[in-house]
């Protein structure tokens, strides 16, 4: 997900989108631990991703 996608979406739509990429990034790592991944780099993707969104959310804290 791009920080232009994430712009655009509201704060309610961001924090659950944070949920769920970090649900995501649980099973990947639970995955990992059981067998290799195919693509270990999926759990960086979706790192990254979690840091764009609580960056957004914090930025619109900081500007309220």
């Amino acid at each position: 997900m791009k920080t232009r996608e994430i712009k655009e979406l509201n704060n309610k739509e961001i924090q659950e989108r944070m949920e769920a990429e970090n649900e995501q990034l649980d099973r990947l790592r639970m995955n990992h631990a059981i067998s290799p991944l195919d693509n270990p780099l999926q759990i960086k993707v979706v790192r990254r991703t979690i840091a764009r969104l609580a960056t957004e959310l914090r930025q619109r804290e900081i500007n309220q």
